[in-house]
């Protein structure tokens, strides 16, 4: 599965004699632009990515653990998997959990820099792992696979950056690196997601401060018309102080509403976490819990 997923739906009607029965049969011709991933399903659960620096066994052995924590946490949707010290021994032998794995370089077709010879180019490094070697760790961990299928999630995120306040669009250039970085994460975590477009915003006169009033009824409406199943949301604020963005998430499910938070980090961190507290509330496998504040930054046990 590609990190981006970008899907263009462009339907045409075209025609010499049998033209106006056409249009009148289809009524209009429609252009149609989304921006989402696909949740992940079966074999792809088992696969992730990673970046590495070079193809040497050092750096591939790295990666394998890297890639092994990722699994965990994509397969089971326990994003409180993150850090787990239990890992640590598994992470140890990750070698051992895998089948396949294939490099891609990040720089193909690019001209060797001058300073390249003095370290190696970074890769894409994807990695399968054993299914049945993945299922049992987690059921050592005390957690199960999420091999059901995965509610499509809209994410509404909102960011404030001084007197900068947008939202993340499919279409809208203020905002292509944070959308970039949410699908990336999205696909990390083996979640479907559809963000909404700038026209749709615009057409429910929804703005930022719509995200202040929970349980956010205009987003309904949009959501539905993307297909989404489960609305998150997610507003960011940076600090100057802390170099970080502090973020808050919310999402209603099974009858309650779900809010968790994270601060001093980078935007792509609080779209994993994001979507990875999304997901862990969803699989089942695991509530929202606070943990202490670190040097860091406040966390969450997600």
């Amino acid at each position: 599965m590609a990190d981006l997923h970008t899907t263009r739906r462009r339907f045409i009607l075209t025609g010499l004699g049998a033209g106006r029965a056409m249009v009148k049969i289809f009524l209009a011709a429609a252009l149609t632009w989304c921006a989402g991933t696909m949740a992940a399903t079966g074999a792809d659960l088992y696969r992730t990515k990673v970046t590495v620096t070079g193809q040497g066994e050092a750096n591939r052995i790295i990666g394998f653990a890297a890639s092994l924590e990722d699994v965990l946490i994509k397969v089971s949707g326990a994003q409180k998997l993150s850090g787990d010290r239990r890992l640590a021994a598994y992470k140890s032998k990750a070698k051992s959990f895998v089948t396949a794995f294939s490099y891609r370089d990040q720089f193909s077709g690019k001209p060797i820099r001058d300073e390249q010879g003095t370290r190696d180019r970074p890769y894409d490094l994807t990695v399968d792992f054993e299914e049945r070697k993945i299922d049992d760790i987690l059921k050592t961990l005390g957690l199960k696979p999420w091999l059901s299928q995965r509610p499509l999630l809209a994410v509404f995120v909102e960011m404030e950056q001084g007197p900068r306040n947008y939202i993340v669009t499919s279409d809208g250039t203020q905002s292509d690196l944070q959308r970039d970085s949410l699908l990336a994460a999205a696909d990390r975590r083996g979640m479907g997601i559809v963000l909404p477009s700038a026209a749709a915003l615009a057409k429910s006169n929804i703005t930022g401060a719509a995200f202040g009033t929970p349980p956010f009824p205009a987003l309904a409406p949009v959501a539905a018309e993307l297909a989404g199943e489960v609305v998150l949301v997610g507003r960011l604020v940076w600090n100057d102080r802390e170099l970080g963005w502090a973020t808050q998430w919310q999402m209603d499910w099974g009858g309650r509403t779900h809010r968790w938070q994270i601060r001093g980090v980078t935007f792509d961190e609080a779209f994993r976490r994001g979507i990875g507290g999304a997901a862990q509330v969803l699989s089942g496998n695991g509530n929202l819990v606070t943990r202490p504040p670190s040097a860091g930054g406040s966390r969450l046990r997600l």
